[in-house]
């Protein structure tokens, strides 16, 4: 059994190079081999988002607070709120963020395989950001 205490990780900004706007990542846990498996609590703020990306073996995010938006490659725009468990497809392009005028936390769940959780692409452009109100 392990038990990480609550701060006792340190807080993380999301690099430049992988989200427009102000993005936290608070780590929650990282399983230990042959496990795989890791979580982060990631908040945006109002506006941020991720680049596009994908993950081999997929993503799981579970939205905690605020009011965000999802979208996949070729997909509608989805708003996402509180309680909404989104699960991306292994290589499915997508990206994540906060709504223009609210914050959005999640919960990020994903699993790593020789090392490699996700693949970045480019970033979300405005227009596409703007796909729909909120």
């Amino acid at each position: 059994m392990k038990i990480t205490k609550n701060g006792s990780q340190p807080s993380n900004k999301g690099p430049l190079e992988y989200f427009t706007g102000v993005v936290r990542v608070d780590p929650l846990f990282e399983a230990e081999s042959p496990a795989r498996g890791f979580g982060a609590y990631v908040t945006f703020e109002p506006g941020a988002r991720t680049a596009w990306h994908t993950h081999p073996l997929g993503q799981t995010l579970i939205v905690t607070t605020g009011c965000g938006c999802v979208q996949r490659w070729d997909g509608p725009l989805e708003e996402i709120r509180p309680g909404d468990v989104v699960w991306f497809e292994p290589n499915e392009k997508h990206w994540h963020g906060a709504a223009p005028n609210t914050a959005m936390t999640h919960i990020s769940i994903v699993e790593g395989r020789n090392g490699h959780s996700a693949d970045w692409m480019e970033k979300v452009s405005e227009e596409q950001y703007r796909g729909k109100s909120f």
